[in-house]
């Protein structure tokens, strides 16, 4: 029965011309058979991605492709994949998952190819340097789509194959205080419970090359410049020097488009735009001189009144964006509290 099934979403996913229905199709056959019949429906996929009618979907099954193949499965159709242009950009993973080490050499020659899309020859990079540890896409963004030529560092890869194409010791994770695992103060209390909310989403998603949703340790330079502009409660201060976000967004429907945590590195830039023009290097008329932006969703302004600060501590005020003039409302008592909703959302 099972067969007979799977052989009937054969025959539909070839003679579908709808792209929305074949995609239904598609994600049927997954769901009903990906992990039952899995080499089976590996062939069906490779099938239509060498002749399905639907040029666009041949290209989209690639993903699919590289997700189910295993070590030494098909890696004759990823290298002739890696030469087809619509084809190539997932072929990269499909045939370092395949092929394992045996895809450097191709790999690294895609991505010194004049010929390849910068977009393939930059995935080309991203995927080596992940599979083989090595610190080729340092620094850049998560997409390879979004590198530019400069960032391909060619020289380093192919220094690297000279060398025997070694493993490397990968990225390190960023450093951390040890009070987030031994909290004892409320402040700390609020960044562990909070490091608790990252920690989780760091498990679905994170790239160290670019590592996002963590509390770090921030640098004395950074401290040093926040401490020649403001004089910052106690709570909020050790908080950055001590648990500094590092691209923490906070993805929840409490905030609109999400709330950006800022970091020791970024909070003086982030002041742009709300009390300060970088622009005409000159404060923004209106804007409260008390106030500084700690945090934003989607533009919506978070901040603390450093006018007055009590306890080692200051209430959070917010206001909508473009509405002409600032019309701030308390949003929190204190930054700690703001902390915990922060954790809590």
């Amino acid at each position: 029965m099972a067969v007979t099934a799977l052989a009937a979403l054969h025959r539909k996913l070839f003679d579908e011309t709808d792209g929305v229905k074949f995609s239904k199709l598609k994600d049927r056959l997954l769901a009903k058979h990906g992990a039952s019949d899995r080499l089976a429906v590996l062939d069906i996929l490779i099938g239509y991605a060498k002749e399905g009618q639907l040029l666009h979907w041949r290209n989209f099954l690639m993903s699919d492709i590289a997700r189910l193949v295993g070590a030494d499965e098909h890696a004759a159709f990823f290298a002739w994949a890696l030469a087809q242009p619509t084809l190539a950009y997932w072929s990269v993973d499909g045939l370092l998952k395949s092929a394992g080490k045996n895809a450097y050499a191709p790999l690294v020659a895609l991505a010194a190819s004049g010929t390849a899309s910068l977009e393939v020859r930059a995935k080309a990079v991203k995927s080596l340097a992940v599979f083989s540890r090595q610190p080729f896409d340092a620094g850049l963004p998560t997409d390879p789509g979004h590198w530019r030529q400069d960032s391909l560092k060619l020289a380093a890869v192919l220094a690297w194959q000279r060398d025997g194409c070694p493993d490397g010791a990968g990225h390190a994770a960023p450093a951390t205080h040890a009070s987030l695992d031994e909290p004892r103060t409320a402040l700390e209390k609020a960044a562990a419970r909070l490091e608790k909310k990252l920690a989780a989403r760091r498990k679905q998603e994170q790239d160290l090359a670019q590592p996002s949703n963590w509390l770090t340790i921030a640098s004395a330079a950074d401290m040093a410049a926040i401490a020649q502009r403001w004089v910052l409660p106690e709570h909020y201060r050790r908080f950055l020097a001590c648990h500094s976000p590092l691209r923490v967004l906070i993805d929840s429907e409490q905030y609109f488009q999400g709330l950006n945590l800022y970091g020791a590195a970024e909070l003086v830039k982030a002041q742009h735009g709300y009390a300060w023009n970088p622009a005409s290097d000159a404060a923004i008329a209106g804007w409260p001189e008390h106030y500084l932006v700690i945090a934003d969703a989607g533009g919506d302004p978070y901040c603390l009144d450093l006018g007055t600060i009590a306890n080692g501590d200051a209430p959070v005020y917010t206001a909508r964006h473009g509405a002409g003039a600032w019309r701030f409302e308390r949003h929190a008592d204190s930054f700690i509290d703001f902390l915990l909703e922060i954790a809590a959302a």
